[in-house]
């Protein structure tokens, strides 16, 4: 049973890799870490001399130090694994000495089997105590797998080395991992289902700080794909949005209002309002976020409290003038209910109107519901906390905080802006027909650019990185594909722009996105843009740059994406491309003309970039077929020859070895 996850849920990556060798990772003879002859000596004091070693340490510490510990954060649902290799061993027969000796696979995977196993025997009493009684036989070293006995000739043991190899192997595995042109393992860490990313990738990079102080010399864990720099810097874009609107909003309070105080009460509204609308946000469980607050709009929220503010301004000035002084505390209370009691309804009215609008959205389900209620939630949540504070809180402190005397006059501002409106206002009286006729040609110029100006679903949100999907001939091997990847890494690293390189090829370890071996998903994490050659450069232009270049190099077709749109596009249509267009039939060879036939048409687009069509075929087989006849003469099952060949070509599992690391 797989994490409970969403495709969603990869909030978090690093890659286990080498430090190299230098001032910062000192080589010591003698001690775990890098050697001055070029290798390397494990904690366990095991010398790994070439690269194919080195590769099935970094996993082994993956595997077995950082993954049990991820998967001990909170919101952390599972962690995944690709590249490297799992350390196995690999005992590889003789066909010749099998054939001399009288043996078959068969028997050579029997005899691992039965020497390679540990057995409980219940309990014994001995002088009024009770003992455990296990027969332990366990291989745990290679030696011992060699010195196994598969059979006697002549009273003569014949074991497992007399027949076979036995050797640390190469596993077939089905996913590699690599950054910047060189072989690495990939972790990633999958959020519980329902959890908040931010906070889960967080604990996740703090985790991965405290592994690393407790890992190999010379070995690091590196984060390379972290959700909350995406997540922290759209807050930090909607938080300076909502300000600036807010401060916006004041300015423009202070300047019509006409009176401090009560502007300054009128801009109270929206930090108490926003104080609400959070605390409904809680009670409701809706996060904060690009959708559910970058819809709030300041001057909405204000605009009860300032029908009642000028309102109420009006009437304490009237009264003042009519008793000829400033009024007491109890007259100004009085007052403000009836200048409030007068605006209820207008104010009921067009706050109704407001949130009336946005009621449909709660409606939606599935995508479309996951992405826009929270914002509807929110936006009613904050209309309503407006309207009831417009008719409490702003009355109330106008009645408190103006104490002096109220003069009904004029704004500049105001008078400035009736100066010119007041000229338009009495052409348009005496000659309607002009004005409707324009406004008429407007809206049809409007419905005209409408119908033109193109739609999508939500507008795209750049993440600042990009997603480079490589794919193949379906016939491509896995050490093919990652030779091929290695030089798209290297190609791309060049470039000013791009920080690192990573990718992974085929299916990792949880297969939550299988993949064949053919395909790669190539992460291109950039710089920020001040470090950029060019900070003005278009990110679509950066792209077009990466696909003259990756068109050079033969045998790959590339795609762009970004990684969370790359990933939300293959969830909601399952492909990843913006557009698709699937052909439905019974056989693959007129299904596919046709799709060829619809790539040639949608080619032709303005706009339509990387369009392909979905390889089908090529993919080899080389079947073995079995003469039933010759088998029955030589009394064999057809099971018998299918073991023969599924252990000789793709190995039979015969058991785990323990290891003991300290």
């Amino acid at each position: 049973m797989g994490p409970i996850s969403t495709g969603l849920g990869e909030v978090y990556w690093w890659s286990v890799e080498y430090a190299p060798a230098g001032e910062d990772v000192p080589v010591r003879d003698g001690k775990p870490g890098w050697q001055s002859d070029g290798s390397y000596l494990t904690s366990e004091g095991e010398r790994l001399t070439d690269e194919f070693q080195r590769t099935v340490y970094l996993r082994t510490v993956q595997d077995w130090i950082i993954r049990p510990q991820m998967k001990t954060v909170p919101g952390v649902a599972g962690a995944d694994a690709i590249g490297g290799y799992l350390k196995q061993y690999h005992v590889q027969p003789d066909p010749a000495r099998l054939i001399a000796y009288g043996l078959s696979f068969s028997q050579i995977v029997s005899a691992i089997e039965a020497n390679n196993v540990s057995r409980g025997a219940n309990y014994i009493e001995r002088n009024g105590e009770g003992y455990v009684v296990r027969a332990s036989g366990r291989v745990e070293s290679l030696a011992e797998i060699e010195d196994i006995v598969v059979a006697t000739r002549g009273a003569v043991p014949v074991r497992v080395k007399d027949v076979a190899e036995v050797a640390l192997g190469r596993e077939l595995r089905t996913g590699s991992a690599s950054v910047n042109g060189r072989e690495v393992v990939l972790g990633t860490a999958l959020m519980l289902i329902g959890g908040n990313s931010r906070t889960v990738a967080a604990a996740a990079d703090a985790k991965i700080k405290d592994i690393n102080r407790t890992l190999p010399p010379s070995i690091r864990a590196r984060t390379v794909l972290n959700r909350t720099q995406l997540v922290d810097a759209t807050i930090h874009t909607v938080a300076t949005n909502l300000a600036e609107g807010a401060l916006l909003v004041v300015l423009v309070l202070f300047l019509l209002l006409g009176n401090f105080r009560a502007a300054l009460v009128t801009a109270m509204v929206i930090p108490v309002t926003m104080l609400m609308t959070a605390t409904g946000m809680l009670q409701g469980r809706l996060s904060a976020n690009l959708m559910s607050l970058g819809a709030l709009d300041f001057g909405l929220i204000v605009d009860g409290a300032v029908i009642i503010a000028e309102n109420t301004l009006r009437r304490l000035a009237e009264r003042q003038r009519e008793y000829g002084r400033v009024l007491s505390l109890s007259e100004r209370l009085d007052m403000v209910t009836i200048s409030a009691k007068e605006m209820i309804q207008p104010t009921v009215y067009g706050q109704a109107i407001i949130i009336l609008v946005y009621v449909p959205l709660l409606t939606f389900t599935g995508v479309e519901g996951k992405t826009f209620a929270p914002m509807a939630f929110t936006v009613i949540i904050a209309l309503a906390s407006a309207f009831v504070l417009s008719l409490t809180f702003v009355p109330a402190m106008i009645a408190i905080a103006v104490t002096a005397r109220v003069r009904e006059k004029e704004n500049p501002i105001v008078r400035s802006l009736r100066a010119l409106y007041r000229p338009a206002l009495v052409g348009a009286i005496h000659a309607p027909l002009p004005v409707i006729a324009g406004a008429l040609v407007l809206f049809a110029g409007a419905g005209l650019l409408f119908a033109n100006l193109g739609q999508e679903f939500t507008p795209t949100l750049d993440e600042k990185n990009i997603v480079m999907e490589v794919k193949r001939i379906p016939s491509t091997s896995l050490s093919q594909s990652q030779m091929m990847q290695f030089d798209n890494e290297n190609m791309l690293s060049r470039f000013p722009q791009v920080a690192f390189v990573f990718s992974r090829t085929g299916t990792p370890d949880l297969a939550a996105d299988p993949m064949p071996l053919s395909a790669s998903d190539t992460y291109i994490i950039l710089r920020p843009r001040d470090q950029w050659p060019d900070p003005d450069l278009p990110k679509e232009d950066l792209i077009r740059q990466f696909d003259a270049e990756a068109s050079k190099l033969p045998g790959n077709k590339f795609g762009f994406s970004q990684p969370i749109q790359m990933r939300f596009n293959e969830l909601i249509a399952g492909v990843r491309e913006d557009l698709a267009v699937k052909v439905f039939g019974d056989e693959f060879g007129p299904m596919l003309r046709a799709a060829n036939q619809i790539a040639a048409v949608l080619r032709r687009i303005d706009g339509a970039a990387n369009v392909k069509v979905e390889q089908v075929t090529g993919l080899p087989f080389l079947e073995i077929k079995i003469d039933k006849g010759e088998i029955a003469r030589r009394g064999l099952n057809l099971s018998d020859v299918q073991d023969v060949v599924g252990i000789a070509i793709g190995g039979r599992a015969a058991g785990l070895v323990p290891e003991h690391r300290h």
